[in-house]
């Protein structure tokens, strides 16, 4: 059976005033009214989620054609009274439908709103294509069928307050699939979402000043190439293959062609101009090549280049100095870990912004603005915008110094210069004798370790460790807070002199340091046994962070009775740092993943971090998201021991901090280091690659390492070469051995 075909007095009249109904994502409405004015619509109006416009059906074609918001295209055709589902279906049987389907063709219908007697929105559809087919059903029974994929035509129906209004989809599935992008990553943008972000942050004006555009963080790179599209004047929807009104038996083919070949036309005239700089940065390499698929479908291949990266190492050089527009829509669910990590991330994208990007705009898309408080950088503008059902804020920024919110830390140059500093009224209370003697020694070593961190960018060091024996306490300096460990006093010394001796440091250390009492945080340190190596002692959950060579750790000076960061394993991270670039780096007993986050700096192919406490892995991946590291750096949960015996990966570098005994409710055994050293040695190295180093380290003051591990391996103490300066006084805080084949 043959379509019926128009005439050219059909068309003529087929030019006549229609309405349509264009759906968009909330949100969004306004700028979808400016685009169908520009488009050539007529006594437009916005509502929720949509516009209504009047024209001919040239403006329809035009619509599906250039819309980069529209969701759909609706071309209404009634709109009637009902009260229930026989109203419904006598109002849809009322139309000719005829004039717009075969009696052997196919239909899907799309039924939203509420209705008496009309239970969900499926029965809706059912009534209203029962109308449709007894309507077109033949003497001889033939009689559409339905179609939910691909029909010949997909009829939309809306019931609200007793009304019905009937309408043909003409954009078929929805306007934001353009044709382009058939494979994709985890939870993708939008492309009319993207386009709405991109034209609110003015990209079309930009990009015809010659603007650059770069996306740190570009997963299936929507904001490429919708940035591509608007750029080069194509047309999003050029390429597509489907549409609603293919098989309608209105369609005028001659008028969409000519549209499609003026479309066409401008196309070609915009990929001749000098391509514009656009890039995209992703950290996962196996999103790559389907993103430059997609970007060669969309024929932006000459304009659109892509990376690997990751955040941390982010920073756009356009070819000809030009700044523009760093557009990025950062996680905000589950994609990097859970929040607390993503507060880093977003810290950390901040701190690239600032560092990097100073003279450009930035458009930053998220679904919780208070992360994007944490950036450091005031917006200029806010928009309320909507990711599917999710409530999103655009955060646009001007990336000038002056926009910048920055603080620095009090006291902390003059301290580290020795010089005498007014001691806060709550701390200015007179010394006795045996604390101004050790007030004394503080400041000695405040002028001589201080100058020290300053000249080696260290911003938390071991200011003091015993050096008098009557005051037996360590201290450990984390930016304005002092850190103070209280070893177990001898035998020979009483509870009360012990005491006396702890109370002149504490009313000593504020007055040297220039900080109130309030942030020295005390604890003692002895042997734990059972349970206790395991238990927190606070749970304020305050979180500072540090800087380390290149690196930012976060510490918690008052939860546990370590800190996160072993201050004294400061060289050996660092000299992974220095070795790590282009290596596969496994860390065992990874505790906070502090090595780790070194290594993946340092340029490490990728890194792998086991420890069996989940409280420690979520600490880690907090660090890893403060240095805009992504979750391609693996966090396993597991016992180190168990795990090795599984574990059929190869590294060229290994870190091993073993504890010195473990009794975790997890473990099927306890480990002892001195015990278990060598099988842990073996296995880790049966997984190291040629040429790797295993470095084994532990605080075990009694620990001897076997001899037959000389006997197998290539084996160097470097015990020596590991201990910083602040860490001099106490050689045998720690031993570190290098293993070799």
């Amino acid at each position: 059976m043959q379509h019926k075909r128009n005439t050219a007095l059909e068309i003529n009249e087929m030019r006549d005033t229609l309405e349509f109904f264009i759906t968009c994502p909330k949100g969004i409405e306004g700028l979808l009214l400016d685009e169908l004015r520009a488009l050539g619509a007529g006594s437009a109006r916005e509502t929720v989620a949509g516009v209504y416009a009047e024209g001919d059906l040239e403006l329809g074609y035009r619509i599906c054609l250039w819309s980069r918001l529209a969701n759909r295209v609706l071309l209404i055709l009634e709109r009637f009274p009902a009260s229930d589902a026989q109203g419904l279906y006598e109002g849809v049987a009322r139309v000719q439908w005829a004039d717009h389907l075969e009696p052997d063709g196919s239909l899907a219908v799309d039924f939203t709103g509420q209705l008496a007697g009309v239970d969900n929105t499926h029965f809706g559809a059912l009534r209203v294509k029962d109308a449709i087919v007894d309507r077109l059903r033949t003497p001889e029974g033939i009689r559409p069928s339905v179609d939910k994929v691909s029909p010949h035509l997909r009829v939309n129906v809306h019931c609200r307050n007793g009304e019905v209004q009937l309408a043909l989809d003409l954009s078929g599935n929805s306007l934001h699939q353009r044709g382009y992008r058939l494979q994709q990553g985890a939870a993708p943008l939008k492309e009319n979402l993207a386009a709405a972000v991109l034209i609110r942050a003015n990209w079309p004006a930009l990009a015809a000043q010659g603007a650059a555009l770069a996306d740190p963080m570009c997963g299936s790179g929507t904001f490429l190439v919708e940035a591509g599209l608007m750029a080069a004047d194509i047309a999003p929807n050029l390429h597509r293959q489907h549409w609603g009104f293919s098989h309608w038996l209105q369609h005028v083919p001659a008028l969409w062609q000519r549209l499609h070949a003026e479309a066409q036309q401008r196309a070609e005239v915009g990929l001749a101009r000098p391509p514009l700089w656009i890039r995209g940065y992703e950290a996962d390499p196996r999103l790559l090549q389907p993103l430059r698929n997609n970007i060669q479908r969309a024929g932006l291949a000459e304009w659109i280049k892509v990376y690997q990266g990751e955040l941390a190492t982010f920073a756009p050089n356009p070819d000809r100095g030009q700044a523009g527009l760093i557009v990025c829509n950062p996680p905000y669910g589950e994609r990097l870990g859970d929040t607390a990590s993503l507060v880093y991330l977003y810290q950390k994208l901040g701190d690239v912004l600032r560092t990097q990007c100073t003279g450009w705009q930035a458009a930053i898309f998220t679904g919780n603005p208070e992360l994007g408080r944490r950036m450091g950088i005031r917006s200029h503008k806010q928009y309320s915008l909507f990711n599917g059902a999710l409530p999103c804020k655009l955060l646009m920024m001007d990336l000038q110094p002056e926009r910048y919110i920055t603080g620095t830390a009090p006291h902390q140059a003059e301290r580290e210069e020795g010089r005498d500093i007014a001691a806060p009224a709550e701390t200015g209370a007179r010394l006795s004798e045996s604390a101004q003697m050790f007030a004394n020694r503080l400041k000695k070593n405040l002028k001589t370790l201080g100058k020290w961190a300053r000249q080696q960018n260290i911003s938390c060091y071991r200011l003091y460790d015993a050096d008098m024996p009557e005051f037996a306490v360590a201290i450990d300096l984390y930016g304005d807070w002092a850190h103070v460990q209280e070893y177990a006093a001898p035998a020979s010394i009483s509870e009360d002199k012990a005491q006396a001796r702890l109370q002149d440091v504490l009313v000593a250390l504020p007055q040297v340091l220039g900080i109130p009492a309030s942030q020295v945080v005390l604890k003692q340190r002895q042997r734990q046994t059972g349970k206790q190596q395991y238990q927190r002692m606070d749970r304020r959950g305050e979180f500072m962070t540090v800087t380390e060579g290149q690196v930012k750790l976060l510490v918690n000076l008052t939860d546990y009775l370590d800190t996160g960061l072993f201050l004294d394993h400061r060289p050996i991270r660092l000299r992974i740092a220095d070795e790590a670039r282009g290596k596969r780096f496994l860390n065992l007993f990874c505790y906070t993943a502090s090595a780790s986050v070194h290594a993946a700096v340092g340029g490490a192919r990728k890194t792998t971090s086991v420890d069996l406490s989940k409280t420690y892995l979520d600490w880690a991946r907090r660090n890893l998201s403060l240095n805009g590291l992504s979750d391609l750096h693996q966090l396993v949960q597991d016992d180190v021991m168990k795990w090795l015996e599984q574990d059929r990966g190869e590294y060229e570098l290994i870190f091993i901090d073993p504890p010195t005994f473990s009794n975790s409710k997890r473990l099927d055994d306890v480990f002892d280091v001195q015990r278990d050293h060598v099988q842990l040695l073996d296995m880790a190295m049966a997984r190291l690659a040629p040429g790797g180093v295993v470095y084994f380290s532990n605080n075990f003051r009694r620990f001897r390492l076997d001899p037959v591990l000389e006997e197998k391996y290539q084996v160097q103490d470097i015990s020596a070469q590991t201990l910083d300066k602040d860490f001099q006084r106490n050689t045998r805080i720690h031993r570190t051995w290098r293993l070799s084949r």
